[in-house]
């Protein structure tokens, strides 16, 4: 029997994918498996029993990766999940910042009690009077999940779309329509765009990529949009440069005591991936990826592991190792398996960075002892048997 715990409430449609194998607890120090979605799991104790952490979202600066991958714990996120979601919020940040909406729905509230509103509303519609996006320029930093919806969707719209990733997937390319230009200096959407998106992770080269410098490229009035991360943007200069008149409109979804009284900044209360929908695909894909491993072993959208697949087992047993990456380790694996007479019908070895992982299947039982031996070799971080 497996058990879960839930550091947030996880979406029924993904809970129920959990056969009669597995057991929800309370106590996280008691989980074989965790599922996750704001909460912080840094100031937790992470036990000898668990075996994966699954983010129900993309981001994981919520968790220690290198922590848990040298515990040998497996963390998940859901890539593409809420994708939509977000894009069809970012459509939303273009059409709010092309036209004073929020400026106009505000001025209503403010004489909806006069029985003349619908004169007023003719007499002063012209202040809150805006530009289409049609035509114009979108420039989209980062072609993931996200970025090629919002392109693709901008596209049919009539904008202009020009996009920059210099490490575009194979997917991602074959999504893209054939109308996006691609752009192969960022330096260039700076120069050229009406509108500039950000969906790139948030990385050391990435941090505060959107700055003085950046800006200072741009056109005139640009309208720059932030549904990534809070800190791609350095909101210092972001503040100065609408306060010049240089930067029109910044439409972002991370409110803090910064951003929230921020003359000409669009904020919105983080609801890029805030829909049923969004949070229903993203329970249904860590359950899923929970459960591929923990019954069968296989890493699939791991952040901090390699990929590895051997579908499911057929043979008497399936050995995974979660190890570093050092020379000679699957040479002693086979080599006290071969000792004890167990016959190997399939392995794999993966490897990302500093870590490694592997499966063998064995045609026989394997004693515990036998185990014992492939956990104490140096560098073995965890060792389970699937079957």
């Amino acid at each position: 029997m497996f058990k879960i715990n839930c550091l947030n409430p996880i979406a029924a449609v993904g809970m129920d994918l959990f056969s009669d194998k597995y057991t929800v607890t309370e106590d996280f120090a008691q989980a074989d498996a965790a599922l996750v979605r704001s909460a912080s799991v840094h100031e937790l104790e992470l036990s000898e029993q668990l075996q994966a952490i699954a983010r129900a979202g993309a981001g994981v600066n919520n968790i220690p990766l290198d922590k848990c991958a040298d515990k040998g714990i497996v963390v998940f996120n859901t890539p593409g999940a809420n994708a939509n979601g977000v894009k069809e919020l970012v459509i939303a940040g273009l059409l709010l910042a092309s036209r004073d909406i929020v400026g106009g729905i505000n001025w209503v509230q403010s004489v909806k009690d006069d029985e003349n509103v619908a004169k007023l509303a003719e007499k002063n519609k012209s202040k809150f009077a805006g530009t289409e996006i049609k035509g114009k320029k979108l420039g989209i930093i980062g072609l993931g999940a996200i970025g090629v919806l919002v392109a693709n969707a901008a596209n049919r719209l009539g904008m202009q779309v020009y996009g920059y990733d210099p490490f575009i997937s194979v997917d991602a390319a074959w999504n893209l329509s054939r109308d996006i230009k691609h752009i192969n200096n960022v330096e260039d959407i700076y120069k050229e765009c009406d509108f500039i998106t950000v969906h790139v992770p948030l990385l050391d080269s990435t941090k505060k990529m959107i700055n003085k410098e950046a800006i200072s490229m741009m056109k005139d009035n640009v309208v720059i949009l932030n549904f990534a991360r809070d800190l791609l943007v350095d909101e210092v200069d972001m503040g100065e440069a609408l306060a010049a008149g240089k930067v029109k409109k910044y439409v972002t979804d991370f409110p803090n005591p910064t951003t929230a009284g921020m003359p000409g900044a669009l904020v919105i209360p983080h609801l890029g991936a805030s829909t049923e929908e969004s949070e229903d695909n993203c329970a249904i894909m860590a359950v899923k990826e929970i459960k591929e491993y923990l019954e069968n072993g296989n890493i699939k959208n791991s952040v901090n592991y390699p990929a590895c697949d051997m579908g499911i087992c057929t043979s008497a047993v399936r050995i995974a190792i979660n190890h570093k990456n050092i020379p000679n380790m699957l040479g002693q694996f086979t080599s006290i398996l071969a000792s004890a007479g167990v016959n190997i019908s399939d392995m794999i070895n993966k490897s990302r960075g500093n870590y490694a992982y592997s499966l063998l299947d064995a045609e026989t039982a394997v004693a515990d002892d036998v185990i014992s031996q492939l956990k104490a070799i140096d560098g073995v971080l965890k060792i389970r048997v699937i079957k």
